[in-house]
């Protein structure tokens, strides 16, 4: 443990990483709390994927990948929200479609970049130790507009999050917060990519909300605590990565999912007593 954070002073890209695991965390667990109260963990997964035709099209021109997964990321959110609430057409099948798109629009530009075929690992699974200064900006610029919109829009955000029917009936503006909630949950999934990747990201997304909601049923605790448990996730799945050197998204999920299991059995246990 010593050694470990003695190299966090040591190297930039092990400070680096640190840091954006803060950051990432910040953002995860609070926009995280929203995908959970109002059931989008499959539309945020279809926003996920679809962000990997932005990368193959950035590829194939020769721009940043992140920049194109993020242009592609909001256009997708938008155009679901579009599809779902404009054209009455069932989410499951918007996000389908969505994903299916994406997917299929980032492999066609991929395989047309000329020359040799981009190394996409990184993105598909996540290389935390990649983490630039100025993609810690952006987490940073991201988690200040999180926090902002979470403390002006509390009340209106809470009743769209458990009954977007009844908002409507006290004449809130649903459409706007649907939208700005979509562009911020878009902003989140690219700008965490680097840390877990987009196959493993909506894992990072939903599974502190998860267990944070397993003992609350507050919103405000829900959205509080789960950055904390997305933090310590985070932060313990980097250091089970450089004492195993396991993949740190994967040892993210890991180390998530065994806090979840072990929150559900105490729960069960003391329930059954």
């Amino acid at each position: 443990m010593l050694d470990f954070f003695n190299e966090i002073f040591q190297y930039k890209f092990l400070s680096n990483a640190v840091i954006s695991c803060i950051l990432s965390g910040i953002a995860c667990g609070l926009v995280g709390s929203y995908i959970v109260c109002r059931r989008l963990v499959f539309l945020t997964g279809g926003i996920t994927h679809s962000s990997f035709g932005g990368i193959g099209i950035a590829y194939y021109l020769g721009q940043n990948p992140i920049a194109g997964a993020l242009v592609f990321a909001v256009l997708s959110s938008i155009g679901m929200e579009a599809i779902t609430s404009k054209w009455k057409v069932r989410d499951d099948s918007a996000v389908g479609i969505i994903w299916s798109v994406g997917m299929a629009v980032g492999i066609i530009f991929v395989t047309m970049t000329p020359g040799y075929a981009p190394n996409l690992m990184s993105f598909l699974f996540g290389n935390i130790l990649t983490v630039t200064k100025t993609d810690l900006l952006a987490m940073a610029a991201l988690d200040v507009l999180v926090i902002t919109t979470a403390i002006l829009l509390y009340r209106p955000i809470v009743n769209i999050a458990y009954d977007r029917d009844y908002a409507v009936t006290q004449n809130l503006p649903v459409n706007f917060i649907g939208y700005l909630m979509m562009i911020l949950i878009s902003l989140t999934i690219v700008l965490s990519i680097r840390l877990v990747g987009i196959v493993l990201l909506i894992s990072l997304l939903t599974m502190p909300a998860v267990i944070v909601n397993s003992v609350t049923k507050s919103f405000k605790k829900i959205a509080l605590y789960s950055v904390f448990v997305s933090i310590f996730g985070t932060l313990s799945g980097l250091y089970l990565s450089y004492l195993t050197d396991f993949p740190s998204g994967a040892s993210t999920i890991v180390v998530l999912t065994v806090i979840l299991i072990v929150v559900k059995s105490t729960i069960f246990l003391i329930k059954k007593h």
